[in-house]
């Protein structure tokens, strides 16, 4: 008798033990969730994300509808449209997020889908810091293979989705016909030009004096160009549009990298390590499904995939994770669904897996 109450105060003891360890495991993931947002509230928000939301509303507020059309358009050449699309991108650091409220921005200014998509894909897969950084750690060849790679998909992406939907976006210039009073271009361009730099010099690696000088010099240059261009009235448009757009994302922005956070939590290392180290379709299609569903934080994708080679991950999946990283991530695709539709973010999103696959299959057999 005693031996069966011994036995059950055994059992007992060890349930609570496997209680507390399954809390204590449940516990440790939501702390992945929670440090993930910590890090990125601390340092990502001021230096990439708060820059771009003001960038954003300067956009939305003071370029004028016809001229984002006569360059975006859905209607517009397309030889022009998506050569500025792609190339605009590409002098901004920015991660997947910060380029959101800048997508929005040209999109709903009335910016063609084709075009708008080719600038979604090509801000964060293409800026020069990421493309610099990527030669100077994993290669010269995945570098330049990066490069040439992200501003040719950007541009098929772009015209695919445009094909894919063209019906309806076929009559959406008709809306943006009017003619809008606008600032002399050389003062808009000024504006925003500082705005850039201010985003470029904040998420920039370099000695933190001299990122400080050029910041105070730059947003010195900014209160004069306000005090002596533009009035009361419109600096107050352009805070309410920054405001707005910041609303519509941010929230949805931190639910997403929570829940990525806690997949990091959960997804072993040792899976990903393991089925990337030969290049084959599979190994790519892991790659970029992985990349898809991660956050990314900008050049923060270049040590990852080196640490990922040097554990014996291929050159070929490690082209995919570069491509198909950067360009989407669970926040993301989230935002993406709410600006574009579930059907046009669903597309998005399987276009920047395939082929970034099938990119990085071809690149790791040369």
């Amino acid at each position: 008798m005693e031996g069966t109450l011994e036995n059950s105060d055994n059992l007992v003891v060890q349930r609570a033990k496997d209680i507390r360890s399954e809390i204590m495991d449940l516990f440790s993931i939501l702390f992945s969730g929670v440090n993930a947002l910590q890090e990125y509230l601390l340092e990502h928000v001021l230096t990439c994300l708060v820059p771009a939301f003001f960038i954003a509303g300067a956009i939305a507020t003071f370029i004028a509808k016809e001229s984002v059309i006569r360059h975006l358009g859905a209607k517009a050449k397309k030889s022009i449209s998506y050569t500025v699309a792609s190339i605009s991108g590409a002098i901004l650091a920015v991660c997947s997020c910060t380029i959101l409220p800048l997508f929005t921005g040209i999109y709903k200014r009335g910016a063609g889908l084709g075009p708008a998509i080719t600038f979604l894909f090509s801000g964060p897969a293409i800026n020069l810091l990421a493309i610099i950084y990527s030669a100077g750690l994993l290669g010269f060849d995945i570098g330049i293979a990066r490069a040439v790679a992200a501003i040719l998909l950007s541009i098929i992406i772009g015209l695919t989705m445009d094909y894919l939907f063209r019906n309806e976006e076929s009559k959406g210039d008709l809306v943006f016909e009017e003619k809008t009073k606008t600032k002399p271009k050389i003062q808009i361009i000024s504006f925003i030009s500082i705005l850039v730099l201010i985003l470029v010099i904040d998420a920039a690696q370099i000695e933190l004096a001299i990122k400080i000088l050029l910041l105070t010099i730059l947003l010195f240059t900014l209160l004069i160009v306000l005090k002596l261009w533009y009035s009361k009235k419109e600096i107050e448009e352009w805070l309410n549009a920054t405001w707005n757009l910041a609303k519509q994302i941010v929230p949805l922005l931190l639910v997403g990298i929570f829940i990525a956070g806690v997949i990091t939590a959960i997804v072993p290392r040792e899976i990903i390590e393991n089925s990337v180290g030969e290049n084959s379709i599979t190994s790519n299609l892991i790659a970029s499904i992985f990349g898809a569903f991660m956050y990314f934080a900008t050049l923060t994708e270049v040590p990852i995939v080196k640490s990922l080679m040097v554990l014996g991950m291929d050159k070929g999946p490690a082209l995919a994770l570069l491509l198909a990283g950067p360009s989407l991530s669970l926040p993301s695709m989230l935002i993406i669904s709410k600006v574009l539709g579930l059907k046009k973010a669903v597309a998005y999103i399987f276009l920047v897996i395939i082929f970034s696959t099938l990119t990085g299959f071809v690149f790791g057999m040369l």
